[in-house]
């Protein structure tokens, strides 16, 4: 049974989210604030956090960066009254793997927690899962070991969230494809709405991990007006 830790200071919005999870079949722990949950999420490992981003004494960003040191594969859903796109944005560039803006629907948010855990239950080659690409991907001095979760670029490991890890996986699985933001919303993460510049936010950090000069970014590449593409061999020599 998946394990969520919700760490939220709004008592009633936690409790009505754990009643929701609840009553999908998982098991709840609920935090209060950022100490108490980095001590839930050390203490019980859960499978995905949902992390409200105005917590008192430290935030939600400090938070989630702490979580990210703990435990650099826990899924995140970063949870947030301001829907200001740059809150947004910081949330996923600190490594949140997704967020909702505040009110939300109860339903929703249970619906976004098992479409992420459906992710990593995929990614991890559990029973169930259908893989549907090699266990195990190599491009030049990137390989991207599917079944193990794990990405390592040159002999050394990378660490990358999960949604990172998901769209890095999918992109170097389809070289030569150009997919635009909203084909890899629905084919790497299975949303059919959302905010697309989440997937500006997750190219760019994922070209600051695999590529030599992001700037330059020379396997993953920008089609101006279309979306995105993987050049395999790209790397090759650089």
């Amino acid at each position: 049974m998946p394990r969520v830790l919700v760490i939220d200071d709004d008592s009633t919005v936690a409790e009505v989210v754990a009643a929701y999870l609840e009553r999908a079949g998982m098991d709840v722990d609920v935090a209060g604030d950022g100490p108490a949950g980095l001590g839930l999420a050390r203490d019980h490992r859960p499978d995905v956090v949902l992390l409200d981003l105005m917590l008192p004494g430290p935030d939600g960003l400090e938070v989630c960066r702490q979580l990210r040191l703990l435990r650099p594969g826990l899924p995140v859903i970063m949870v947030t009254a301001r829907g200001e796109e740059p809150d947004r944005v910081l949330g996923l560039q600190i490594g949140a793997d997704d967020y909702v803006t505040k009110p939300f629907s109860p339903r929703e948010l249970v619906l976004r927690v098992q479409s992420l855990l459906r992710r990593v239950e995929h990614a991890a080659g559990l029973p169930g899962s259908r893989v549907v690409a090699p266990a195990e991907v190599v491009d030049g001095d990137l390989v991207v070991d599917r079944a193990g979760h794990r990405v390592r670029l040159a002999g050394r490991e990378l660490t990358l969230t999960t949604r990172e890890f998901d769209l890095l996986s999918w992109l170097v699985s389809h070289p030569g494809q150009v997919f635009t933001r909203a084909e890899l919303m629905s084919a790497v993460w299975g949303w059919e709405f959302g905010d697309e510049s989440t997937v500006t936010v997750h190219v760019r950090r994922v070209r600051e991990k695999v590529e030599a000069d992001p700037a330059r970014p020379r396997r993953l590449v920008t089609v101006f007006g279309v979306g995105y593409r993987w050049d395999a061999g790209a790397g090759d020599d650089g």
